[in-house]
């Protein structure tokens, strides 16, 4: 870093030794995964509530990198246990400042996530009466899918060789549908 770690105690929070080294870890750990980091910025931020289970923790990265201005994570989170603990904190608001320094990396040389469609298929055999179908996907297999599985309580609006989208998962008794979506209106191809 060209400019020194700056950390800073607030809301009544004395300064701790013990976290003041686990902070300067975590920078440390931020700059061996991010070598072009400017400046960091750590507030740690004592929040008494009086809650029976004491009091909470917050912090604040401000990071500066040449490139693209800075990132802040504010780690205020509400009442969770696990903020008790300013160690547990700290960890937490470095955590999410490598996933978004890693995200924007990402950015920067071109890399994007790309989301695989989820698969289609089309509904091959339905029995209303009992709740239940089969898809076939896209590959000839048959997925398995309960009525609580369409969306928007659609599976009255499903007939044979209706379109949809799902996501498969594994059941009891092998490949079934977690979720099921009506793709378009309905689709009269016989199958």
């Amino acid at each position: 870093m060209q400019i020194p770690l700056q950390i800073t105690f607030e809301g009544g929070l004395d300064a701790s030794e013990a976290l003041q080294r686990r902070i300067e870890r975590e920078a440390e750990k931020l700059e061996r995964f991010h070598d072009r980091i400017t400046s960091c910025r750590v507030a740690v931020i004592g929040r008494a509530h009086r809650r029976r289970h004491g009091d909470l923790y917050a912090v604040r990265l401000q990071i500066t990198t040449p490139a693209g201005g800075d990132v802040v994570i504010d780690r205020n989170p509400p009442a969770d246990h696990a903020h008790e603990d300013a160690f547990v904190t700290v960890r937490d608001a470095f955590a999410a400042a490598r996933r978004r320094l890693q995200d924007r990396r990402r950015r920067m040389q071109g890399e994007v996530k790309l989301h695989k469609a989820p698969p289609q298929g089309r509904v091959v055999r339905l029995f209303p009466d009992e709740g239940y179908g089969f898809i076939e996907a896209s590959e000839g297999r048959e997925v398995y899918f309960h009525r609580n599985a369409v969306l928007n309580g659609g599976f009255d609006r499903l007939e044979r060789g209706s379109v949809v989208r799902f996501a498969e998962t594994e059941g009891e008794k092998g490949a079934q549908a977690s979720t099921v979506h009506l793709v378009g209106g309905r689709n009269h191809h016989a199958g």
